[in-house]
């Protein structure tokens, strides 16, 4: 079981020019097509790049493997950098972010639109803003030897599914680990702050605000969230309940989002008014995911085959390594979300919903504040007291992780982490601003500086997974399939989204 962990990572990064503005150039041909390229797409916009791996094993190949789509991408945007942060800080008009362009078949349309929704919704520095989704399961040859130890005898579709929520709703007790420790985004640039803000912000710079205890703006209301969200009861409990509540949401008619309107002549402004235009625009830290046949909706694939992989979603991109994450990180992430699937748990009500949500967001603003308090049942506890008790139990799994892989790498993670439970400023935020403020900088200078720095890293290392070549192979290639798709295309976009949301 602990040598069966599978990962794969999806990194955002933006494109900037070396005058560390917001890239207005479209993307890359050399890089292939967003719309079919397995490894190296577009998220939001056409500057907002997203490199995903395949499912590895072995993390060592895994970052590699990241590395190595990195390398080809900085050799073919034109001496372009990638933005090494998750806040932004070169955005000089809003409206020059061009949304993600892919092409002109039904299916790129529709992304495009979904896209023009966001914009019309939230804006589009928001959308902009960079993290980073860490994938986890566990192979075939592990669910037995699970099942065994829960002394459980259902079918290993729905036993697997079950074990992956219960995770979740572990996650959500215990997610807040995660901004405390890996949060990189504790500042953000002035464009962000409005008016009405109730939060102290102190200014660095000349035009960068910071909360004295914070650990992740990303995460925070001033980043990727929906306030019309907040009124959703999705339910984590069982797969039926997931699935109900956010086909539910899906279909939740906003009188806010259905002023906008649908079309401006014959252009789309967003896919409907309903809260969330499809799945995909429900915020969460984590998500319960499977591979989606074609035109088959995220929800439809979980009710046909069960859970395949957790996804999370509440990582900061670390600008302090080239690739957004280390390897220290992954392995926390193994043992901790390893932790949360054998930890036995009770379903989750609403009210202890809430207050997941209010440790969550009390660590995101507040997590480097010495003596923190959070809530856990009828009570409270230091979030350092939490963060020893949790250390001692991860101890035990590093143990077993090691034992079974061979070496020392689990034990020296939770050691090499170990400080970050006593001291706020071993933290990456604490990092962060501990250089920030001793330099008097900007977020802007700083990342300019780290993204030269790993442009150089990049060019200095050699490929170790792929090639330039078949990275070159794989562009080309993508780029037909994308033709192909077009050509293959019978329907009007009205007709295609009808029969999508008809389903």
């Amino acid at each position: 079981m602990f040598t069966q962990i599978q990962r794969g990572i999806e990194r955002e990064a933006l494109r900037m020019n070396e005058q560390a503005e917001l890239s207005d150039k479209p993307h890359a041909k050399a890089l292939g097509s967003a719309l079919t390229h397995s490894d190296i797409t577009t998220d939001y916009a056409e500057s907002l790049l997203e490199f995903i791996t395949p499912v590895h094993k072995d993390i060592d190949e895994l970052v590699d493997y990241l590395a190595d789509l990195h390398r080809f991408t900085l050799d073919n945007i034109d001496g372009e950098l990638l933005w090494p942060m998750s806040m932004p800080c070169m955005v000089a008009k809003e409206e020059d972010i061009e949304l993600a362009d892919y092409g002109t078949s039904n299916v790129g349309q529709m992304k495009h639109i979904y896209r023009q929704g966001l914009k019309h919704r939230y804006g589009s520095l928001m959308q902009v803003i960079s993290g980073l989704h860490f994938n986890y399961s566990l192979g075939d040859d592990a669910w037995p030897v699970l099942q065994e130890f829960f002394n459980d005898e259902s079918d290993v579709t729905d036993f697997r599914s079950t074990r992956y929520f219960s995770l979740i709703r572990n996650f959500h007790r215990l997610g807040w680990v995660v901004p405390y420790m890996f949060g990189a985004s504790p500042a953000l640039c002035g464009s962000f702050i409005k008016n009405d803000m109730p939060y102290d912000f102190e200014k660095l710079g000349n035009g960068t605000y910071y909360l004295n205890h914070g650990t992740s703006l990303r995460l925070s209301d001033l980043g990727y969230t929906n306030s019309e969200q907040d009124n959703l009861s999705i339910c984590y409990n069982d797969i039926e309940n997931y699935v109900n509540s956010v086909n539910n949401a899906i279909s939740m008619p906003s009188e806010k989002f259905e002023k906008i309107g649908l079309k401006e002549g014959d252009v789309f402004k967003q896919l409907n008014s309903n809260v969330l235009q499809i799945e995909n625009e429900l915020y969460a830290p984590i998500r319960p995911k499977r591979v989606a046949k074609s035109g088959q909706k995220p929800s439809e694939a979980l009710e046909e085959g069960g859970v395949e992989y957790i996804e999370v979603r509440s990582l900061d991109v670390n600008p302090f390594v080239n690739v957004g994450i280390d390897k220290t990180q992954i392995r926390f992430l193994d043992m901790f979300l390893m932790h949360c699937l054998l930890w036995q748990d009770k379903p989750m009500s609403q009210e202890k919903r809430q207050q997941k949500i209010r440790n969550l967001n009390n660590v995101i603003l507040n997590g480097r504040e010495p003596g923190l308090m959070l809530e856990e049942g009828d009570s409270e506890i230091s979030l350092e007291d939490w963060m020893t008790r949790l250390f001692d139990a991860l101890g035990t799994i590093a143990e077993l992780f090691d034992h079974h892989n061979g070496g020392t790498a689990y034990r020296d993670c939770l050691n090499e982490l170990r400080p970050m439970v006593s001291d706020p400023q071993a933290t990456l935020s604490g990092k962060l601003m501990t250089l920030l403020k001793a330099n008097e900088l900007d977020n802007t200078p700083f990342g300019v500086a780290q993204a030269q720095k790993f442009k150089q890293e990049f060019s200095e290392q050699d490929y170790r997974q792929l090639s330039a070549e078949t990275l070159r192979q794989r562009a080309v290639q993508s780029l037909a399939e994308q033709a192909d798709i077009e050509a293959a295309d019978t329907q009007s976009i009205d007709d295609y989204l009808a029969d999508y949301f008809g389903k």
